[in-house]
């Protein structure tokens, strides 16, 4: 159970259930209205209370950023936890299904992606420097997965694994940039078509089409 935030109790399902409208108001109003032209008032309207009620839940309009990033990342980790548990997958498909998760989890939640890497630099440093340590951390747990396939020999030996787990991150993220939902590529392709072009630069010149349509069948 999450802690109060004023007195580090443990909240009720009630409490942590409103603290998920508060935060789900301040995704819909940030995201519609930019950070810097929303208002604490403003999210306060979308969830129809008084402005005095809604600093019950926070004490400034950057409370509520912080706590929208973190649940990004919250959720992130879930997706590395479901792809480090799978033992039946070696490196390679386990870079597949990281892809095919991130990729999923952004087209389904474009407006938090989208204030996420418009508005990160917008928090005090100390708490930027907070959300750059988790991003760092899954960062490299993707530099590992690429290192592992290359010391199993299923990977490019030549290619940089820190500079190819920020080009998979421009794969998987920069979807919020340009992907519509109503496209021409259906959110159930889009995940596939990422890994697949993922793999072909992980994977090297010297792998058939064979290879990695087959790595993909697996997960």
């Amino acid at each position: 159970m999450a802690p109060d935030r004023r007195t580090n109790h443990p909240r009720p399902q009630r409490h942590r259930r409103r603290d998920r409208e508060v935060v789900e108001a301040a995704e819909r109003v940030f995201y519609e209205r930019g950070y810097s032209g929303a208002s604490v008032q403003d999210v306060a309207d979308e969830l129809g209370i008084l402005k005095g009620s809604l600093y019950h839940y926070i004490d400034t309009k950057e409370d509520l950023l912080f706590r929208l990033l973190e649940e990004v990342h919250e959720d992130v980790q879930v997706i590395i936890s479901e792809v480090a548990a799978r033992d039946d997958l070696d490196a390679i498909g386990r870079i597949a299904l990281y892809v095919r998760r991130t990729v999923e989890y952004n087209v389904q939640h474009l407006p938090r992606i989208s204030i996420y890497y418009h508005d990160v630099q917008r928090l005090t440093e100390a708490r930027r420097a907070a959300i750059f340590s988790r991003r760092k951390e899954h960062e490299s747990f993707l530099t590992e997965l690429i290192t592992e396939a290359q010391r199993a020999g299923q990977a490019d030996p030549a290619i940089d694994a820190g500079i190819v787990t920020n080009c998979i991150f421009g794969t998987a993220i920069w979807v919020y940039r340009w992907y519509r939902p109503d496209g021409k590529s259906a959110p159930v392709d889009l995940p596939d078509l990422c890994a697949r072009f993922v793999l072909s630069g992980v994977v090297g010149p010297a792998a058939s089409l064979t290879s990695v349509q087959s790595t993909n069948r697996l997960v």
